[in-house]
This record gives structure tokens, C-alpha cells and sequence, in this order.
């Protein structure tokens, strides 16, 4: 079973049934001890960095991702649930994230258009930690240079997690992998069969983990 954490903010059916789609157990929980007992996690996350990280801690989720991080649980984290994971945002100076990876979000560049609203490139990071280009890889079989589609005005930090990257005035994170957690800057339940394709990878990486 896949929990996609339900702490009520956004459209989060959609990442669910996004999975069901591609063959996956994904259930929509706010249910924490029923999340603390599933194979995946997926984080998803719409709007503002501080009102997303209240929700999530006080509906107790956030002990299901921490958890999931400790015990090396297959976990998504998506959009704005990927930048949760980081040590907080200049979007809300002061609110912490969860700190599973390191670093700030940065607002995106001067002379760009924000948010960036619309598809891109991604950019393989050749070499990365995590082959994520390889078998059984977050991106495995989403071809070189896939289109996806991005809607964020804040961005996380360079760094040696980073396996995929867009161009928007310059490189920007689109998907990172460390251990256990996968996460993307886009939106792969809004980015057709190529984001169907990367929560198949998922799914799969989810449904060989011994309950």
C-alpha cells in the first residue's frame, strides 16, 4: 500500500489516483498510524511553503515522512512536498521544513516570469548519485530529455542529490535523490505519460518492499 498523505491542502486526490492509474495500492489517508504501516509515502504539496508545513504538522504527517526517512520507506516527495523536506524557505523566513535534505529554497531568478507556470525540459545530472537515469531509477525510461511541467516560484539548492535539472534562467533542481527519497519540482500526475511512467518507477520501487 502507497499512503498519499492527505493533510488538507490542495488537490491531493490527484497524485492518488495518478497511481492507481499506473497499477499502484495508493490510498488518500490522513490515517497516521494506517500511513506508518505502508510500503511508499508519497508527500504531495500545492501553495505556500509555511501554510503547507502547518497543515502537515498538525495533522501529525509529518511523523509518517520523518518516519519513512528513518526507516528507509520508498517516499515522493512533489512540489511543494519536496521543498517541505528541505531545512526551510525565503518564501516564510522562520518556518522550518522537516530537514531531510539540506539547504534553503531560493526564489527563482530575476528576469524570469514567476512562477514558472508551464512545461520544460529535463536536463540529466550525468554521473549523479542514486542512477536515476538507470534501472529501476526515479527517471528510468523517461527517455533523455523528457518535457514535464513545472508551476513554483521558489527553488531548492545545487547540490550532490540532484539528478535532474530545467532551464529557467539558468539551472534549476527539478529532481533529487538521496537514499531512500525521491522528489520532484514538477509535477509528474500533471506531465502525461512521462509523469505516469516516473510513478510506475514508484509503484514498482514500493511494491518490492517486504511488509
Amino acid at each position: 500500500m502507497i499512503a498519499v498523505l492527505d493533510y488538507g491542502i490542495g488537490n491531493l486526490r490527484s497524485a492518488e489516483k495518478a497511481l492507481q492509474h499506473v497499477g499502484g495500492d495508493a490510498v488518500l489517508t490522513a490515517d497516521v498510524e494506517l500511513a506508518l504501516g505502508a510500503q511508499g509515502v508519497v508527500l504531495p504539496g500545492v501553495g505556500a511553503f509555511g501554510r503547507c508545513m502547518e497543515a502537515l504538522e498538525a495533522s501529525g504527517l509529518d511523523k509518517v515522512v520523518l518516519g519513512a526517512v528513518e526507516a528507509g520507506t520508498p517516499l515522493l516527495g512533489i512540489c511543494v512536498g519536496m521543498q517541505m523536506l528541505y531545512e526551510g524557505s525565503d518564501e516564510n523566513p522562520g518556518v522550518a521544513g522537516l530537514g531531510v535534505l539540506p539547504g534553503i529554497l531560493r526564489r527563482l531568478p530575476e528576469g524570469v516570469k514567476r512562477p514558472q507556470m508551464q512545461w520544460n525540459l529535463l536536463e540529466p545530472v550525468v554521473g549523479s548519485p542514486g542512477a536515476a537515469w538507470g534501472e529501476a531509477g526515479l527517471l528510468d525510461g523517461l527517455g533523455p530529455r523528457p518535457w514535464v511541467y513545472f508551476v513554483h516560484s521558489y527553488a531548492a539548492p545545487m547540490s550532490h542529490d540532484v539528478v535532474a535539472t530545467c532551464d529557467y534562467g539558468g539551472p534549476i533542481v527539478a529532481a533529487v535523490v538521496r537514499g531512500g527519497v525521491w522528489a520532484t519540482q514538477f509535477h509528474p500526475e500533471k506531465s502525461g505519460p512521462v509523469g505516469l511512467r516516473l510513478l510506475a518507477n514508484f509503484a514498482h520501487r514500493c511494491a518490492a518492499v517486504t511488509p
